[in-house]
């Protein structure tokens, strides 16, 4: 008998020593979160969300940046499995880090009253994941159906140098187009003057630069393209920056265009699996992140404005207490339509978590932005949503920042998002159903903006 409780006192140590010298991170939680074992890994990776300082619970240190982890947790229906698998969490940039970290998480339930959670840090992996996404992206291009391309040469600001007939067998353009910026073949919301020059630049540091979106024929008529632009190897020596620099059409990058309609399928398949919110179908936290890291790193290189509106349905736990869930998320998903039909493609329309939305404007200030936020706040207020019990109206506040650069550096995203946030507690407190925008005088809010949106 001694024998056998030494023997189970060994493997029990033995565990335990495993969990501490693990190379990620493992938790070990009731199903209400409270964590009962944890080891020095997930410690290190957990603590800076942890909005006291102190891992007690796992839903509350992930609050901030998986807010629906605990619902999801409990509505899972079998008695144990995989809740999911891979969820990437983002852990915004501090002011000593330009780059975000992001963390993977897996979270299983072991039975009725136990969760266990794996805890990864995976910056340089999506790193690499992105990069050699965007090769495979520069491969396909150069590689298939080389017939189908359009080639155009554009000289350093980005205007179309001389026409071809590749030009009008892909897109239908004519001669004309010559000293037409490049943007002429994208539709009118989908890229900003700032962004063409972006694109420019980005192809001057990496030796090309890749997208793929809705493009423009001469008759008006959109389809799905991808578009390659590479400096050209024989061009002469410039500098984009500098107002010196002679003027003229001399081909100095060539932008490849394609027509890939037959291919969006696919490629749409594989973006919403890893950036689309899994209700609304809205870009989810990981796609807007990544977004914001591309803003800021452009805005740091050429300043510009750049807004965020955050929305929030007003009184939402009230509809899900009345209505039920279901219907809870029909209201979320007339607001995603309402959302997506309301900006431009050139904009990141995402959902963060539970009833909050965000809405991030390039080359947009202040007064832009409320005039967006303020219409969309109009277009809610007259909508009904049909559900099984009865039509329901809803309204939503809005919370609006701006990066300026007469502002100064607000602190990265995060900053971004905590002035947005101060702005909506602000629109909350002061009767709902508005927008505000923020300003140096608003309060910091101690109380927390997050825990005043639970409340509705």
């Amino acid at each position: 008998m001694d024998d056998g409780i030494e023997q189970l006192r060994a493997e029990h140590e033995a565990l335990i020593q495993f969990l501490y010298l693990a190379p990620v991170g493992l938790v070990q939680a009731g199903i209400d979160g409270e964590i009962a074992m944890i080891n020095p890994i997930s410690a290190q990776l957990l603590m800076p969300l942890s909005p006291d300082g102190c891992l007690s619970n796992l839903f509350t240190a992930l609050e901030g940046v998986a807010p629906d982890l605990r619902l999801q947790c409990e509505q899972y229906p079998r008695a144990n499995g995989m809740v999911f698998e891979g969820l990437h969490l983002h852990l915004h940039a501090d002011e000593r880090k330009r780059a975000p970290q992001i963390l993977s998480l897996d979270l299983l339930k072991l039975d009725a009253r136990r969760i266990m959670a794996v805890i990864r840090d995976i910056t340089a992996e999506v790193r690499r994941e992105r990069q050699l996404r965007q090769s495979d992206a520069w491969l396909n291009a150069i590689l298939t159906r080389i017939s189908d391309y359009a080639l155009v040469s554009l000289d350093r600001e980005g205007r179309v140098c001389e026409w071809n007939e590749s030009i009008a067998r892909v897109t239908g353009f004519g001669e004309h187009i010559v000293g037409s910026p490049y943007s002429m073949f994208y539709p009118l919301d989908a890229m900003t003057p700032e962004h063409l020059h972006d694109r420019l630049r980005e192809a001057e540091r990496n030796g090309w630069s890749l997208d793929e979106g809705p493009r423009l024929r001469a008759d008006g008529s959109q389809f799905w393209g991808s578009a390659l632009i590479a400096p050209l190897p024989d061009r002469e020596a410039f500098c984009l920056d500098d107002p010196e620099a002679p003027t003229g059409y001399e081909p100095s990058y060539c932008l490849i265009l394609r027509d890939i309609s037959d291919k969006r399928a696919a490629t749409e398949s594989r973006r919403q699996a890893a950036f689309c919110d899994h209700l609304t179908g809205l870009a989810n936290r990981r796609a807007f992140f990544e977004a914001a890291e591309l803003e800021l790193d452009r805005a740091a290189h050429t300043p510009r404005p750049l807004a965020l509106v955050i929305f929030d349905a007003d009184l939402f736990k009230h509809i899900n207490d009345r209505y039920g869930h279901p219907a809870g998320d029909r209201v979320l998903c007339d607001l995603a339509d309402a959302l997506r039909d309301s900006f431009r493609i050139v904009d990141t329309v995402a959902r963060l978590g539970g009833e909050e939305f965000a809405v991030l404007l390039p080359s947009t200030g202040e007064e832009a932005a409320l005039a967006g936020a303020e219409r969309l706040r109009a277009l809610v207020a007259t909508r009904l949503v049909a559900t099984d019990h009865g039509e329901i109206a809803y309204t939503v506040s809005a919370g609006i920042a701006v990066l300026d650069a007469r502002d100064g550096e607000p602190g990265g995203i995060d900053g971004l998002i905590k002035r947005a946030d101060q702005a909506l507690y602000l629109a909350k407190r002061s009767g709902r159903n508005r927008a505000v925008c923020w300003t140096p005088n608003l309060p910091a809010n101690e109380d927390t903006p997050k825990r005043s949106r639970d409340a509705g």
